[in-house]
């Protein structure tokens, strides 16, 4: 394989990036030295405004994965990829009017708090484990995916790569807690735009104009997006990336810490929503952005692929090898698109870290020790930063067996992520769900997501399911041709080709599905949960809205829980104040005898106001 050399320039344009990154953690370290409280640190004491906080949402979830992973996959499956525009705007919505209001207005700073107001610790600790083992897993594949890239175009050491992402990540992160991500987060969402902009303005021309990129890429069958094929082994189709995309984007965005935790940074719960909803668009364009690149991509090398003629030994790989072919005589673009993959990179890691600091400080650390100074509580957050981030560095080992960047970071999150978004919407949509119905769901549905996970991984999908488009070498130099032996399979057991073959995007609808209806049965079975016994701040009744007409079957869904005792908010726009000082309002059964109006709720705009929560919430 060919290997391009970085110029002196391209360097430059690198290494800008990692210094405004660690410069933006430098200086929150120094402006913030005076606020040393972990709340400070950790969710940047609630006053954050949505502008920054939506470009760190964007930034983080569409990370080195998208930059490098969606060209390839849209080179070599078509554009179908696009239709992930109905999934996202699916999850925004669920996420902004269903999780979001319950979890800001609980003033809580893990998310793994309302499982234990919902039902007990034992869910609390669990459903934090996993998210911790997620979390870990992926970011080892987000630090892998640019390291990957940076090794393909420059002959750097693959394995010093990471490290120096992961210690760039680490530092900004350990020195300047939530803002720095943020903050940094809002430059490094800059640079990746600017850096898919320049790919698609000099791939198009390399590529003969606009107009004739699409006119191959449609003799290339790259522009059949929509196929309503029902068969949900196949790879994608409108109703996998549509429906299966939903629930997968929904476990990383609704009940997710790393997005839970900016929302609630932000000053207001409008700001939060605004942050949502602006984030959406920012998704949006990093979508199209990274399907044209693909599509780019292919009109170039239509009548050479690199990878079927070994120039590149990974499909991964394709995105970097064709940004150093279209810009071999303009030192600085490779440096500036390395930079935008790196940017993802960096973003989505620190992002993780800080969250994960985040619910070990506060679900375990804390339980542990509740008295700690506020001193000591902001230098144990500084340090479990630090030790995440060797641990998130470390697990890119890993994902260098994982194949494609795509396939394995979706998979981690349909396998982990299905199931805890079952078991939040356990808790928030159905009022009769014990802890044993939750925990029982939650042990369901992570064993069947994770049966059908390995099961794929072990056993791929055939060609026949997943159905790659046609790559030609047809005007490939012959000398970089090379010769692959047959392919010889293991037997296969029967699964393979049904259950393993299932299409990617429905682990996570596998796990959250099996969750919610074994934790339903097993409600059922061991005697359901009294409605009086919980607050009704904990339940979001979305039989409002089909039972709008009237008032006593919406009651009747209510299961017991006492929304009516809130004339006129019926859709929890004014509810309970219920988060009391000490760890008994941390228990299964606390009941609310005179619910009063909440602090810092505004009828006029329907939002809360953090500030007053953070007056009555201590833990």
């Amino acid at each position: 394989m060919e290997v391009k050399n970085f110029a002196a320039w391209d360097y430059v344009v690198f290494a800008a990036l990692f210094i405004v990154s660690s410069g933006i953690g430098v200086f929150f370290a120094i402006k913030e030295r005076k606020k040393a409280t972990s709340k400070e640190f950790l969710i940047g004491g609630r006053q954050m405004s949505f502008g920054p906080v939506a470009l760190s949402l964007t930034a983080s979830f569409m990370s080195a994965v998208t930059v490098l992973g969606t060209p390839a996959e849209v080179y070599r499956f078509g554009a179908s990829f696009t239709l992930f525009f109905i999934a996202y705007g699916f999850v925004i919505i669920f996420t902004s009017e269903l999780f979001l209001p319950v979890f800001y207005r609980s003033g809580i700073t893990s998310t793994y708090e309302y499982l234990q107001l919902r039902f007990n610790k034992p869910v609390r600790y669990a459903a934090t484990v996993i998210y911790i083992v997620q979390t870990v897993l992926y970011t080892g594949v987000v630090v892998y995916a640019p390291a990957l890239a940076l090794n393909q175009v420059t002959g750097f050491d693959l394995w010093g790569s990471v490290f120096a992402t992961g210690i760039v990540c680490t530092f900004y992160c350990t020195l300047g807690g939530l803002k720095a991500v943020v903050w940094t987060d809002a430059f490094q969402m800059v640079v990746m735009i600017v850096g898919f902009l320049t790919v698609l303005i000099q791939g198009s021309m390399k590529a003969g104009g606009f107009h004739n990129v699409l006119e191959q890429a449609a003799n290339g069958s790259r522009l059949q997006i929509v196929d309503f094929d029902a068969d949900p082994l196949r790879r994608h189709t409108f109703w996998t990336i549509s429906v299966g995309g939903t629930f997968t984007w929904l476990g990383i965005y609704g009940v997710n810490q790393s997005t839970i935790q900016r929302c609630i940074s932000c000053k207001t719960e409008k700001h939060a929503k605004l942050a949502l909803y602006f984030n959406l668009l920012g998704l949006w364009i990093i979508l199209v952005c990274a399907v044209f690149s693909g599509l780019i991509m292919y009109s170039y090398f239509k009548d050479c692929d690199p990878w079927t003629s070994g120039m590149i030994s990974a499909p991964d790989q394709l995105m970097p090898y064709f940004v150093m072919e279209i810009f071999d005589k303009m030192p600085g673009l490779p440096g500036l698109f390395v930079a935008c993959a790196f940017s993802g990179t960096l973003s989505t890691v620190a992002a993780s870290i800080n969250a994960l600091a985040t619910v070990t400080f506060e679900d375990f650390v804390k339980s542990c020790f509740p008295s700690l100074s506020d001193k000591i509580s902001t230098w144990t957050s500084k340090g479990l930063c630090l030790l995440f981030g060797v641990l998130c560095t470390s697990m890119a080992v890993a994902a260098s067996l994982m194949g494609s960047v795509v396939q394995a970071s979706l998979s981690i999150h349909g396998m982990c992520g299905g199931p805890m978004l079952g078991l939040f919407s356990l808790g928030l949509v159905f009022p009769f769900v014990n802890w044993k119905g939750a925990i029982g769901g939650l042990l369901t549905g992570i064993t069947l997501s994770s049966w059908v996970t390995i099961g794929a991984f072990v056993y791929p999908a055939p060609d026949v399911k997943t159905r790659p488009l046609p790559l030609s070498v047809e005007q490939c130099v012959p000398t970089n041709l090379t010769t692959s032996a047959p392919s010889v399979f293991p037997s296969r057991p029967e699964l393979a080709d049904t259950w393993y073959s299932l299409s990617y995007l429905y682990f996570s609808a596998v796990g959250c599905i099996s969750c919610i209806l074994a934790g339903i049965l097993i409600s059922f079975i061991t005697g359901l949960q009294r409605g009086e016994d919980i607050n009704p701040l904990l339940i979001r009744p979305v039989c409002n809205l089909f039972c709008f007409w009237s008032k006593k079957y919406r009651a009747l869904c209510w299961c017991g829980v006492q929304h009516g005792q809130e004339p006129e908010q019926d859709d929890l726009e004014d509810s309970t104040a219920w988060k009391h000082t000490g760890e008994s309002v941390l228990q299964n059964g606390l009941r609310t005898e005179s619910p009063a109006p909440m602090p810092g709720f505004n009828p006029d705009d329907k939002s809360c106001d953090n500030m007053a929560l953070e007056k009555i919430t201590h833990f």
